[in-house]
């Protein structure tokens, strides 16, 4: 990857020329009714290579074009008919293209929207409801991984799957730090923070952020020295597509040891589970911090019976030996009764897709495999919380699930550790210092016809009313939540401060998303990148 970027540079500066002394002229000649034959039209005469624009650009009226845009909404809910569609699709396989693409579509009046892996909760990546020009980087996920130098450079279009697979080719002792679902896209997912199995360790995806290939919204290719260090800041968990388009990323892997412990096990009710979970509040934050215990809670019937149960799983990860870890659980959390049986020492790529629920025996070539991973098709929320819920509290939870009709998930994950090590002002990402737990709260539409069928909305309501029950055990003054998990119903306004910091805040508190606007006036005063819950500009 590195020999490609560096032969582009010659021609980009020349396009880049070209690109600033047109761009003034250009905007003030927005073609107001966009037209995809304009800007197939204006893509053609800006390439040198009109066959390779055929290829690369879908309009509705390509037969490919349904499926391109289907292929990557890794979201099975926003697959119907009535779901707002590109006007354009561009997959681009060079910077160049992008930085055409991005002059057409200003000249002819289209917003853009930036997809990598599709995962966007919300479908904001690949729906909008106004004329819009689709980047899908599908078609750029290049990953050059340096043992020597610990780093690598990704492309926004390569999965963390990808990721992760390329490294362990390489190297057992180096790893980075990320999430579990293979299929998400490295590109949003930096934007937004990140975090995974290794946050209590080493921070958030976005920590382990060492420079960058960004383009703005004149089409200039800047790094982390020529963008400032406000810009680097503000793409660092702020939302990068709000400032611009990243072109790759430059990551800092992490140590790691040959051999990683994981276990799993399951505690229902009836084995104490009220209780582990009330001591696992205290315990999970605060134990040594190679220790990373997820845990996923569900309400299912007991055997064939028409009575319900909590069944709660707890997934560890520890950075070292099965016996280190045994001594360890057996000095800070007994009650688990985690036995030596169920754990096993594996390889930190195997242990990636014991985390997503399969063997660990399953060849690890899974994890590149995108048609191999089942998609999501559900509607989520989230939250943090800095003081355990008490035993009263978990029991209004658990009964709370129990209403549910089996559709309903809370996946938890444990902060502290390195976590607490950084200012909540470090990057955008302010979920620091005093956060315990961050909670994932989801329902699905499985065996549903759409998300607006009478059960589908039956469970939409089911999931706004636990939030609201929620209130009282989860952070306050501003209630957090996680902008990876964005979530519409928080607001989307944005013509004053006061509208948009009813989301903006809860996503990154108010000092940082002060800063944010602050930033994106300058970078991008006239608010070309822009989506429901982007940094607004007023």
């Amino acid at each position: 990857m590195k020999k490609s970027l560096l032969s582009s540079s010659v021609f980009l500066l020349v396009l880049t020329l070209s690109f600033s002394n047109s761009w003034a002229t250009s905007s003030s000649l927005v073609d107001v009714t966009p037209g995809t034959e304009n800007f197939v039209s204006c893509m053609q005469s800006n390439s040198d290579n009109v066959t390779s624009i055929s290829q690369l650009v879908f309009t509705p009226v390509n037969a490919s074009f349904i499926p391109v845009w289907q292929v990557a909404v890794q979201n099975t809910r926003f697959l119907k008919p009535s779901t707002p569609k590109p006007s354009v699709i561009v997959t681009p396989v060079d910077e160049t293209l992008i930085q055409t693409a991005l002059f057409c579509a200003k000249k002819h009046g289209y917003e853009i929207r930036i997809r990598s892996g599709g995962h966007d909760y919300e479908g904001l990546s690949y729906t909008a409801d106004v004329p819009f020009v689709m980047l899908d980087f599908t078609k750029m996920r290049s990953i050059d991984v340096d043992v020597a130098n610990r780093t690598a450079w990704v492309q926004p279009g390569a999965a963390l799957g990808e990721l992760y697979y390329s490294i362990s080719q390489k190297t057992d002792t180096l790893y980075f730090p990320a999430g579990v679902c293979p299929t998400v896209g490295v590109g949003g997912y930096m934007g937004g923070g990140g975090y995974g199995n290794l946050l209590r360790k080493y921070g958030t995806a976005a920590d382990n952020v060492l420079d960058v290939r960004f383009m703005d919204v004149n089409g200039k290719i800047l790094d982390r020295k020529s963008m400032g260090k406000d810009l680097f800041w503000a793409i660092r968990g702020g939302g990068a597509s709000s400032f611009g388009i990243v072109l790759a990323w430059k990551l800092r892997l992490v140590p790691v040891p040959e051999k990683v412990t994981v276990f799993i096990l399951n505690k229902t009710l009836e084995e104490g589970a009220t209780r582990i979970f009330h001591k696992y509040q205290y315990v999970a934050p605060t134990v040594d911090r190679n220790l990373h215990i997820r845990t996923q809670v569900f309400a299912e019937y007991i055997g064939n019976t028409t009575k319900k149960t909590i069944r709660i799983m707890f997934e560890g990860i520890y950075q070292g030996t099965r016996d280190t870890l045994l001594l360890l659980l057996d000095e800070k959390f007994p009650e688990l009764g985690v036995t030596r049986e169920i754990c096993e020492e594996v390889r930190s790529i195997q242990s990636t897709v014991v985390f997503w629920g399969l063997p660990s025996s399953t060849p690890t070539e899974i994890l590149t495999n995108r048609s191999a991973i089942a998609k999501l098709n559900n509607k989520s929320k989230s939250d943090y919380v800095r003081t355990p819920i008490p035993i009263s509290g978990l029991r209004k939870i658990w009964r709370k699930l129990m209403q549910n009709d089996g559709s309903a998930l809370l996946m938890i994950n444990p902060f502290g550790g390195r976590m607490a090590d950084y200012s909540e002002t470090a990057i955008p990402y302010p979920h620091r210092a005093g956060v315990l737990l961050q909670i994932l709260k989801t329902v699905n539409f499985n065996g549903q016809t759409s998300d607006t069928t009478p059960t589908s909305l039956r469970r939409m309501a089911w999931l706004r009313s636990l939030d609201e029950m929620l209130t009282p055990y989860v952070s306050k003054n501003p209630r957090e939540a996680y902008s990876n998990y964005n979530d519409l119903d928080l607001g989307v306004g944005s013509s004053s401060y006061e509208e948009a910091g009813a989301w903006g805040e809860r996503y990154w508190k108010r000092d940082n998303f002060k800063k944010l606007i602050r930033i994106k006036a300058k970078v991008d005063p006239r608010n070309f990148f822009r989506r429901p819950q982007s940094i607004p500009v007023f």
